[in-house]
């Protein structure tokens, strides 16, 4: 799925540009309930009463989507659609498989943009937008920084993994959150990054320190 979930898109959109207009469609109708369904019962410290939560986010984002709160209020519930998705896969699938299938994402995601062939497809995803200035929820903008669906995506596998072998999510976060930074500065040189490349680094670190202690253990 993390991989299907990019190699798919590109294709697509390759093949039928219109693709992207679809899948903005399907962001717009899908993230609200998934964002609701983390806030009632997905992410730590979910409660059914903050599932409303979501009526004021998608306003403020459909008001005021120039601005940074409202940008802020789209990527909250692009973020909080991918802990859903990402607790849901973690819940169905095989975590070894999962974890192979976010190595694997990051790294044909860093193959297309060295080659320059995820760049075009994601420029049409990014531009496709439903009408009445409705919420572009298919990518996460704020202010100059703009990233695709796929990179929080990937962000909510990796948490929900973390969480459902009982594992510390605070410092893989931080992990990941150094690793990025580092990461971003070959923005120095570069006009588009792989953004799953810190988090499928994170992964193999969190993974080889899990196995290191399992040995002195």
């Amino acid at each position: 799925m993390p991989l299907g979930s990019i190699v798919a898109v590109v294709v697509a959109i390759g093949i039928a540009s219109a693709t992207a207009r679809g899948l903005t469609w399907l962001a717009l109708l899908a993230v609200p309930p998934l964002a609701a369904a983390a806030l009632a019962v997905a992410m730590h410290g979910a409660r059914p009463a903050l599932a409303l939560l979501v009526v004021p986010l998608f306003a403020l984002a459909w008001a005021a989507r120039d601005s940074l709160a409202g940008q802020g209020a789209a990527v909250l519930l692009s973020a909080l659609s991918c802990v859903t998705l990402g607790v849901l896969l973690a819940a169905v699938a095989p975590h070894g498989w999962l974890k192979v299938g976010i190595v694997a994402m990051a790294s044909v995601d860093a193959v297309l943009v060295g080659a320059q062939l995820l760049q075009p497809a994601n420029d049409l995803l990014n531009a496709a937008a439903p009408p009445a200035q409705l919420p572009q929820l298919q990518r996460a903008l704020f202010g100059d920084v703009l990233i695709g669906y796929g990179d929080l995506f990937i962000a909510g596998v990796f948490g929900a993994l973390l969480a459902a072998e009982g594992r510390r999510q605070g410092r893989a976060a931080l992990l990941t959150f150094a690793l990025a930074a580092c990461f971003d500065l070959l923005f120095l040189v570069l006009d588009t990054l792989p953004a799953t490349v810190p988090v499928a680094l994170a992964l193999l670190v969190t993974e080889y320190r899990g196995r290191q202690r399992s040995k002195r253990a």
